[in-house]
């Protein structure tokens, strides 16, 4: 029997149905909390995706190759789900019922699991059987509307963070965790409708509770915090020497204060910091004095140690080597698999907890990597696991 791992969620077990991006940054957060996460891989070459790149979520996570199209297949599913705690899928809703595979059919003889569904439309509505990606959920939330430079023109969209991943992803985390939660009490297990429209409008509840309750502030805060060009000079981000950015959020007078001081400008010279009527001079003002040092001169010789809130834009090659995260270790360094000395960089789980931290596991297996071994956990013969001997597939 594998050896429990460590993490808050040492001891829960996983069987992840291989797909799309987001379910498996679900099952990459549980693994890195201490669950066994078990991917269900769909072929011999399951961990290749249609754009031909390895699930680089899979750390920490082990795989099965199965092919649920076959009785065969099937069969050996339902059975490791007899011992499963959570179930995640990613597909249109009504794929798994079909397969035979899907909530009800496996709480028939497993009532305490949590089966976690996650979609970008939701389980329900006019949309739920049409395609769609990360800009058309978060257009659907009135989120990317407030992504525009100018109110009119076209939103500028983000790239996938708030459907995918933190609408998406993250919240149906939260939701196994929850229901794990409750469980403890009941018993019961229960489904988990993750859909990414749901999340990313979740994430933006204070922003419709403002603009609901408090229209003149909403205005406001919208010039403020958008950091779009013409707005608030004190929350963009600017342009140096070098051609690197740095990013200023001195909203509170007394930072802003100290942003001017260290720009080289007299404060009681300048415009009021909220006369609208002044913010694009300003922005120009301070773009141009921006521009007359680098970016990294700025940062450790002038802001570095100040409560100026300005700091660097990082690409993501120098995020391992900041001062910030070398101090507060971020990143790790983890292999592409055991058959290979190439290195990648992730960063590490969070949050950062104190007795029971997450841990990031170090290799990516390849498809199917471990089936002989975790069949054997839930209690296949041999014979029964050279049965199986799955072949490639289409997708689910």
């Amino acid at each position: 029997m594998k050896a429990l791992r460590s993490g808050p969620l040492a001891g829960i077990r996983v069987l992840e149905l291989a797909g799309l991006v987001p379910p498996s940054y679900v099952g990459l957060i549980l693994a890195d909390f201490g669950a066994d996460v078990i991917k269900i891989e769909k072929g011999a070459k399951a961990s290749i995706g249609e754009s031909g790149l390895m699930d680089t979520l899979a750390r920490g996570k082990r795989s099965v190759a199965l092919d649920l199209k076959t009785q065969q297949g099937k069969a050996a599913f339902l059975r490791m789900a007899k011992q499963a705690d959570v179930i995640i899928e990613g597909n249109r809703p009504g794929v798994v019922e079909r397969l035979g595979v899907g909530p009800a059919d496996i709480h028939a003889f497993n009532p305490g699991c949590i089966y976690a569904r996650m979609t970008g439309w939701g389980q329900t509505g006019p949309y739920k059987n049409m395609a769609g990606h990360d800009l058309n959920y978060i257009g659907i939330t009135g989120a990317l509307s407030q992504l525009a430079p100018k109110d009119g023109e076209i939103p500028v969209p983000p790239i996938n963070l708030l459907g995918d991943f933190a609408g998406g992803g993250m919240t149906c985390a939260l939701g196994i965790v929850m229901a794990l939660v409750e469980r403890s009490r009941s018993g019961k297990g229960q489904v988990v409708d993750a859909a990414m429209v749901d999340g990313a409008g979740y994430l933006s509840a204070w922003f419709y509770g403002v603009h609901s309750h408090f229209p003149p502030l909403w205005q406001m805060l919208r010039q403020t915090l958008s950091g779009k060009p013409g707005h608030a000079p004190f929350y963009r981000c600017y342009k140096c020497k070098d051609g690197k950015f740095v990013t200023v959020g001195a909203i509170e007078s007394k930072f802003y204060r100290i942003l001017q001081e260290k720009l080289g400008l007299n404060p009681a010279s300048e415009p009021p910091q909220n006369d609208t009527s002044t913010w694009e001079a300003t922005s120009t003002k301070f773009a141009q004095i921006f521009e007359t040092r680098t970016r990294d001169d700025w940062i450790n010789n002038v802001f570095e140690g100040t409560d100026a809130c300005v700091g660097p834009v990082l690409d993501m090659d120098e995020v391992k080597t900041f001062n910030q995260h070398v101090e507060r270790p971020y990143m790790f360094q983890h292999a592409i698999s055991k058959k290979s000395s190439r290195q990648g960089w992730q960063p590490g789980p969070a949050p950062r907890l104190s007795r029971t931290p997450g841990a990031a596991g170090e290799t990516l297996p390849q498809a199917g990597e471990n089936t002989a071994e975790i069949l054997k956990e839930f209690g296949f013969t041999d014979a029964e696991i050279a049965a199986l001997s799955p072949t490639p597939q289409s997708k689910l």
